[in-house]
């Protein structure tokens, strides 16, 4: 679109969704790691609107908070009685009549419309259409409105209660998002009546309206996976699947190798570099980044990390926020990392929690080791440096800094810093009894014999 076209979008989200059964707000319910008005708002913004209004039910500061988190600057109207879609989008009447050429409107439930579709909608705008809807062609059209169209424009929507058995013939069903004149939109949208069985004021009667006025409407398809709504956890599912198998179908084509595809599931801003290798049963929960070359191994989970180039992880690593790792920086299995940085080429092979931490380059860092960081009221930092080593079955207790080249004997509690090429050893000495084990095994059987007579 040219960019002299000015944009705004107004985002309906006021439903709340009974039929999830659930406390939170339909719209705010996750695909891919981001609520589903999260991933509309992400989309006009992709479009093009330069303004956005997200117009939610009284009392929704939740649904509020996340329409100006997931696009900032938007502005936020209340709907107080649901009496329509056309009454929904008059919520919005103040930032409507500040003039914009495009009103694009759409339902915070409908996540998955493409850009491109909003795009070619706009497009028919600036060609001289006053009304532009968004169909699809669907494989059942039963219960959804019909697009009904004569020589390639649009003349009507017809509910499927009120359609002809001709016009229920038709398969180009409406989508819900709709694009307007923004100069004669206010004018448009305070004619639209409420003389139906619902006493609703339907956005879709803009339609004829449009039509009376001598406008052109027009009707604009896209993929009825596209099209689809979210009412019900089941829909919620169907709608997970198309988002995993079109960012699976991204990863793979950007050169990332998926080795079961559909066991492995992204977040919407899920990042991989080149080379990078992902084997079966993996989860990317939001703000993962993963650079060129690395493995991710089977059954790890990773959340607002970084993996660095040639990065190995898992299997059965667990990547917190905040974990970041270096080039061929090591993280295996049972292994879990928290807001800590492993340098590169350093290992925590197996078995191990680091957590608040900093592990340098090359540093070692044994099977069951613990970085102690909570005392129960704050949080504490450990500092390991180049080229430690960190035996077995070691607690790093915080704040400690090893420092580099130092060694950490097995089996070590660490209370206080460890100079540099230091070797540190905290546990007790071994004492070694001959034949008292022999008079323990006597001592608790006969015991064990007493309590059972």
């Amino acid at each position: 679109m040219s960019g002299s076209r000015r944009c705004l979008a107004v985002v309906l989200a006021a439903g709340e969704g009974t039929r999830m059964r659930s406390d939170t707000p339909k719209v705010l319910h996750r695909l891919a790691g981001r609520s589903m008005l999260g991933h509309v708002l992400g989309i006009v913004a992709e479009a093009g609107a330069e303004a956005v209004v997200v117009v939610v039910g009284p009392g929704r500061d939740d649904v509020a908070a996340e329409a100006r988190r997931a696009f900032p600057g938007a502005e936020i109207a209340v709907q107080a009685e649901r009496l329509g879609t056309a009454h929904a989008v008059l919520a919005a009447r103040d930032a409507i009549a500040r003039g914009y050429d495009d009103l694009l409107v759409l339902f915070a439930d409908v996540p998955l419309v493409a850009p491109a579709a909003l795009a070619d909608m706009r497009a028919a705008l600036a060609a001289g259409a006053g009304l532009v809807a968004l169909g699809f062609e669907a494989a059942d059209p039963t219960g959804y409105g019909r697009l009904l169209t004569e020589d390639g424009a649009l003349v009507a929507i017809r509910e499927h209660k009120d359609a002809t058995e001709a016009e229920r013939a038709v398969r180009l069903c409406f989508a819900g998002p709709m694009a307007l004149d923004g100069r004669t939109a206010l004018d448009l949208l305070g004619r639209v009546g409420c003389d139906n069985a619902q006493k609703e004021y339907y956005l879709t009667a803009a339609v004829e309206l449009a039509l009376a006025d001598g406008r052109r409407c027009a009707a604009i398809s896209c993929p009825e996976a596209d099209a689809m709504g979210v009412n019900d956890r089941a829909q919620l599912a169907s709608a997970e699947a198309a988002v995993q198998a079109r960012l699976r179908l991204a990863a793979m084509r950007g050169g990332t190798t998926l080795q079961a595809p559909g066991t492995v599931f992204l977040s919407h801003d899920t990042r991989f570099g080149r080379d990078v290798v992902v084997e079966p049963h993996v989860v990317f929960g939001p703000g993962v980044r993963v650079e060129d070359g690395a493995v991710i191994h089977s059954f790890s989970h990773l959340e607002g990390a970084r993996v660095g180039p040639n990065a190995d992880v898992g299997p059965y690593a667990r990547l917190r926020p905040g974990a970041a790792l270096g080039r061929a920086a090591k993280v295996g299995n049972f292994v879990e990392v928290k807001s800590a940085d492993i340098g590169d080429g350093a290992k925590v092979s197996h078995l191990t929690y680091i957590g608040d931490a900093s592990v340098g380059a090359e540093a070692n860092i044994g099977a069951g080791t613990v970085t102690c960081n909570y005392d129960g009221y704050g949080k504490f930092r450990t500092v390991i440096g180049e080229g430690a080593f960190i035996g077995s079955n070691s607690s790093l207790v915080a704040p400690v800094t090893v420092g580099r080249g130092a060694y950490v004997a097995s089996g070590s509690a660490v209370t206080e810093d460890v100079p540099e090429d230091a070797l540190a050893i905290g546990r007790a000495r071994q004492t070694t009894k001959d034949g008292r084990a022999k008079l323990l095994r006597a001592e608790r059987a006969a015991a064990k014999a007493a309590r059972k007579g």
